[in-house]
């Protein structure tokens, strides 16, 4: 291809948010490389899939040599990749932080790492988005979720450290922090159950977040920012 065309890559890019951010990303004209355990070849010869786990370690490495190898251009990674697991607190086994921390930290750690170093070589800056939630900022006795607290915490930390660290040297990082999104971990809500926990009283679809993410690739003088798309959940109940 054309190596003037931006590029972007992807994780958790099978299904769900990550598999709307790469239709979105197509329609803007860029590249895509689409990252995720499993994930078929793609027909469109502007969407690389890469089979690849990013909690493994070398894996980041892996991703953003076979874009480069592919597009010669690494413009925006967003970082879908993630892992809910709701219990109690006390309930949690070492492998089930294991597995959290493993995709929700260490494949942060991984991709981007990577991904910023071949923005930095690439001179012409880039854009980093992480995938946050609103339990952050807003715990709620109805959500039993500790580790992604604890692990998105992180994520919108490392958001605003990397945001300055790389404001002079064109690299903008951003996060979106969401509410419950209707994907197939929540397919449907037949009790009211999710819509409940948002003060709009509906889940959030996959598009809610999608518009989200472009804004903020379009948004230039953006940077640092936690943006919430949550239904108001961070404002309070």
């Amino acid at each position: 291809m054309d190596n003037t065309h931006k590029v972007a890559v992807v994780t958790g890019a099978s299904r769900g948010i990550g598999a709307g951010v790469v239709t979105a990303y197509r329609q803007l004209g860029y590249a895509v490389a689409a990252v995720a355990r499993s994930i078929p070849p793609s027909d469109d010869l502007d969407v690389l899939a890469v089979a690849d786990d990013v909690s493994a370690p070398g894996a980041g490495a892996r991703i953003v040599e076979a874009t480069m190898d592919r597009f010669g251009r690494l413009d925006t990674l967003i970082n879908c990749a993630g892992v809910f697991v709701a219990k109690p607190f006390t309930d949690y086994t070492d492998e089930d932080y294991e597995t959290v921390v493993g995709v929700n930290v260490r494949g942060f750690f991984e991709v981007s790492r990577s991904a910023i170093g071949a923005m930095l070589s690439g001179g012409g800056g880039g854009h980093v988005v992480n995938i946050s939630t609103s339990l952050v900022d807003n715990a709620d006795a109805r959500v039993t979720g500790a580790l992604a607290s604890l692990t998105k915490g992180g994520l919108n930390a490392v958001t605003k450290s990397l945001a300055i660290e790389y404001a002079t040297r064109g690299i903008r990082v951003n996060a979106v922090s969401l509410g419950v999104i209707r994907t197939s971990m929540h397919p449907t809500d037949p009790g009211g159950e999710q819509a409940a926990l948002h003060p709009v009283r509906r889940m959030g679809e996959v598009d809610d977040v999608v518009r989200a993410i472009l804004y903020l690739e379009q948004a230039p003088f953006v940077t640092g920012e936690i943006s919430h798309v949550d239904g108001g959940q961070s404002a309070g109940h």
